[in-house]
């Protein structure tokens, strides 16, 4: 289980990365709204799924379960952060629904999360 760890560190790192890269854009452009909030997902998220990861790691929460959120995590956060990151630079989206899609992917990782937490660890 531990040799996913790395890669979604990894991933987590690089959203963060670009999380700070498109805050940097909605400060100087004008009517960069979708970014900023790009951003915030990606900065929230990322620490999110290191989080999840180092606590899964340590045995804290139901391993399977905390890695399944950590990488849902970084999916939709991506999914909802890169439509958005589009629509602004493009004019048009991932496809349709994107957003609300890793959204929703969103509210199901915590909820993931949540069932990670107090799962049995042994199970």
């Amino acid at each position: 289980m531990t040799g996913i760890f790395r890669p979604l560190i990894g991933l987590a790192a690089l959203m963060g990365a670009c999380g700070v890269m498109l805050a940097a854009a909605a400060a100087h452009l004008p009517d960069a709204a979708r970014l900023a909030a790009a951003s915030s997902m990606l900065l929230f998220h990322a620490s999110a799924a290191i989080a999840t990861v180092a606590v899964a790691d340590r045995a804290i929460i139901h391993a399977r379960l905390g890695v399944t959120a950590a990488g849902g995590f970084v999916i939709a956060a991506s999914l909802f952060a890169g439509d958005l990151a589009l629509r602004q630079y493009a004019g048009h989206g991932l496809f349709p629904m994107a957003a609300p899609t890793g959204g929703t992917l969103l509210i199901l990782s915590w909820l993931v999360l949540a069932v990670a937490a107090i799962w049995p660890k042994g199970s």
